[in-house]
């Protein structure tokens, strides 16, 4: 049993970290990337930390990405395992982000030094792991700043693949529709104009667009997931305003123009039939607070991003896995990640690979596997091997 890397994963686990709040694992993380021996250590302005192992030849920067915020508990008391302790039973690492993905975040650091340790640094290039924040609100939105310190000419997302090796994903938009009425007392509606009713007209519409398919990444999916009116509570009062928000899971090629322009025509046809309609569609905008003090902004429109079978990048990678004796299967994302950045934005060549299942995120009871844990943590090392001395 790897008792340096299951300790390492507890510690990391028993630190609260929902989004925004980072700060505590964070430095936590810093402390051990500098006691592990990483030739540089930094925190960027949004919270993140990097730390890399340079070789003694010239070479490709490799960054491995993982994000140490967690979503909340939801229901503490439903949680028969401490959430913040960290505890084992049955081969099983139990709390929050233990699977989503501090787990795999204590096995790429690990990893790392391990490499470093064992090829004495006698390797070509430079080995960097990102612990990222703001993952689960923002996917990739952070990683900006990850990639314009270091630089990376390939990245491995340790999100949970169950040991398997994701070459792409789907994006993510949240599309948000207003339709706008005139407020006015309820007791004398034929006053105002109910922007509800509108939007009840504009539902159908959107709900029988469509949208695209890919022979990989599969349907584009649109899903309505919020209605508000406003004023809201309505007491006596006609809404004005009704905003609907839509989960539009994106495909490769597809730009914020292109998922929009889908929806604009459904609005148009909606109003060739009810000319009186006052409606717009655009994308959201989130903003929030960093435990550095910083605030970070975006348009909710995370790309998606698709590498072929045959790029080097996963070549090298499945070879590293292979001789780390592992059999991994090729497939792809079915969640959005930080790799909506590395590659869907910035275009550099990004595989996925992790420990753990991806449906133990965000669950009750999260836990990882110490198996896996321990099978992760040889799958980053065979990876670097593949890429950095090959």
């Amino acid at each position: 049993m790897d008792t340096q890397l299951i300790t390492l994963c507890q510690e990391l686990i028993r630190q609260p970290s929902l989004s925004g709040r980072e700060g505590a694992v964070a430095q936590f993380l810093q402390q051990t990337m500098e006691s592990l021996g990483f030739d540089q250590v930094q925190v960027d302005a949004y919270g993140s930390v990097m730390g890399a192992f340079h070789g003694s030849r010239p070479g490709p920067t490799v960054l491995m990405d993982g994000h140490i915020d967690t979503v909340d508990l939801s229901d503490p008391a439903a949680w028969t395992h401490d959430p913040f302790g960290g505890e084992i039973q049955d081969g099983k690492l139990y709390g929050r982000g233990a699977s989503d993905m501090k787990g795999s975040v204590a096995a790429m650091v690990l990893a790392a030094a391990r490499f470093a340790e064992t090829t004495g640094r006698d390797f070509a290039g430079t080995v960097w792991v990102s612990g990222s924040v703001h993952e689960e609100c923002f996917e990739g939105v952070s990683c900006r700043s990850i990639s314009q310190i270091t630089r990376p000419d390939c990245v491995i997302i340790g999100e949970a693949t169950s040991a398997t090796l994701k070459r792409g994903q789907r994006g993510r938009a949240e599309i948000v529709v207003e339709t706008r009425g005139q407020t006015c007392h309820s007791s004398n509606p034929e006053a105002g104009h109910n922007a509800v009713y509108d939007m009840a007209a504009v539902i159908p519409a959107i709900q029988a667009l469509t949208p695209n398919t890919h022979p990989v990444l599969g349907r584009g999916i649109l899903e309505l997931t919020d209605i508000i009116s406003s004023p809201y509570p309505g007491a006596s009062v006609v809404p004005g305003l009704c905003r609907a928000t839509f989960d539009r899971r994106l495909l490769v090629g597809e730009t914020e123009k292109s998922v929009l322009a889908q929806v604009e025509q459904a609005l148009a046809q909606v109003k060739a039939r009810l000319p009186q309609l006052d409606a717009r569609a655009y994308l959201a905008q989130g903003e929030a607070p960093c435990w550095t003090g910083e605030t970070i902004r975006a348009k909710r429109f995370f790309p998606a991003w698709l590498l072929e079978e045959d790029h080097p990048l996963v070549q090298k990678a499945l070879a590293g896995l292979q001789a780390a004796g592992l059999e991994p299967k090729l497939s792809h994302f079915s969640f959005c990640t930080n790799g909506s950045h590395f590659c869907g934005e910035a275009g550099i060549p990004t595989v996925g690979f992790g420990p753990s299942l991806e449906r133990l995120a965000h669950v009750i009871d999260e836990y990882i596997e110490i198996d896996q844990l321990e099978l992760a943590c040889r799958g980053f090392q065979g990876i670097l091997s593949a890429l950095l001395t090959a």
